[in-house]
């Protein structure tokens, strides 16, 4: 997620178990019928997909809807792209490809292991939370006092990774992981997705949190512009699928480098919570030489923990060791301690490393 595309990558909320979106009606398509492998060499654009003559379309109607439930005059209009994403300054947002096709949706599922947005129930979740970005671009919300005042300042840095409070009740729930605690975009998005949900009783469910002052002032803001129109009205559509030129097999080198990127970093923080930079004591062994004394044992007891193969819990192992080593981290404390947390953490990572059984992508 970047502050272009100020809602880009999708909280875990949106992953869900296939087929329970309902049935699926998209037109017939001659790649429908292609192989996993065949597939991943198609252009995007030549897929010809359309919002319109998909299972999207009904759940958009759906969003529109609500917001007419609540008198808005605010239609933010969707587009097809490669993945989620409002970009500042539009008054809409971007929706994945899988989405418009099921057989599409088949093959995000083989390759991620997940799809964002694959049932109703969330999918509805995630297209309010993105209304709110594109209410924010079409009113200009961000630059009014109140919202400074109770969200904060929009332009603050977007971070690549955040801390949350789980216990916190200064913010809803919305999305999953504690969404609206990334940045103050994304905490009014929320907002506004649990303000525009309808029968979400918001009013009794906040009673007594913290939170419950940024829902009235969402209340007061929707209020200030109810009867009048978008300032910002462009149809603009960044990156749409029609226009890229892009092969499939292309996005899914690259997101799945990108999640590589991402686990590496979560090696690397939960390696400097175990072990140290400084040597506590003279004769504390690296960090390293412990797991590669315990490899067999941590090894052998994940593998049968997670019922899968010794292989590759090994290669999660190794990459362990290789960043313990580049990191020149050491124990801290007392070496049971330290196997005991290094378990769970390899783990955790081999869990998040699998990929499953996936079409063959040349590097």
């Amino acid at each position: 997620m970047s502050p272009t595309h100020a809602a880009g990558r999708r909280s875990p909320a949106a992953r869900s178990s296939p087929g329970r979106r309902g049935p699926a009606r998209g037109p017939a398509r001659p790649w429908a019928r292609l192989s996993d492998e065949e597939l991943l060499k198609l252009r995007f654009c030549d897929l010809r997909l359309s919002i319109g003559r998909s299972p999207l379309a009904a759940h958009v109607r759906r969003l529109y809807s609500d917001l007419e439930r609540r008198g808005l005059p605010l239609r933010p209009h969707v587009w097809l792209s490669e993945e989620w994403f409002s970009p500042d300054g539009v008054p809409g947002f971007a929706v994945p490809f899988y989405l418009a096709h099921p057989r599409l949706e088949r093959l995000e599922r083989r390759i991620m292991r997940e799809a964002e947005g694959g049932n109703s129930r969330l999918l509805m979740r995630i297209l309010r939370h993105e209304a709110g970005h594109a209410l924010d671009n079409a009113y200009r919300l961000r630059r009014r006092k109140r919202w400074r005042e109770v969200f904060g300042r929009a332009s603050l840095p977007y971070p690549a990774r955040y801390r949350a409070r789980a216990g916190s009740r200064r913010y809803v729930h919305h999305l999953e992981e504690w969404y609206a605690q990334a940045h103050p975009t994304e905490d009014f998005a929320e907002t506004f997705a649990v303000w525009l949900t309808p029968k979400s009783g918001w009013r009794k469910s906040y009673a007594g949190w913290p939170a419950m002052h940024k829902l009235k002032a969402v209340d007061e803001l929707i209020a200030s512009v109810r009867s009048h129109r978008p300032q910002v009205r462009n149809r603009t559509r960044i990156e749409p699928l029609d226009l890229n030129t892009g092969t499939l097999e292309q996005h899914y080198r690259r997101k799945l480098k990108h999640n590589r990127l991402i686990r590496r970093g979560l090696a690397d923080e939960l390696l400097q919570r175990a072990f140290s930079h400084e040597r506590a004591r003279r004769n504390s062994p690296r960090a390293a030489t412990l797991l590669r004394a315990d490899a067999r044992r941590l090894t052998a007891a994940v593998a049968r923990a997670l019922k899968v193969e010794r292989y590759s819990v090994e290669q999660i192992l190794r990459m362990l060791i290789d960043r313990s080593e580049h990191l020149a981290l050491y124990v801290c404390g007392n070496r049971r301690d330290a196997l005991r947390y290094s378990r769970w953490m390899l783990e955790r990572l081999t869990g998040l490393y699998s990929q499953g059984e996936t079409p063959h992508l040349p590097l």
